[in-house]
């Protein structure tokens, strides 16, 4: 198992992955930090519904 990951071509869709997941969970939350730019929170698009 250690040989595998150890497998340039492994490791650079390990990183590559990991790193994607991680940029998409800090826009995630930066847009749900940005909902309550306001004191009384922002509008959500589907409240009407």
């Amino acid at each position: 198992m250690k040989n595998f990951l150890n497998q340039p071509n492994v490791r650079y869709w390990g990183i590559f992955v990991g790193r994607t997941l991680l940029y998409f969970a800090i826009i995630v939350a930066l847009i749900y930090l940005y909902h309550y730019k306001n004191i009384d929170g922002g509008t959500f698009i589907y409240n009407e519904f």
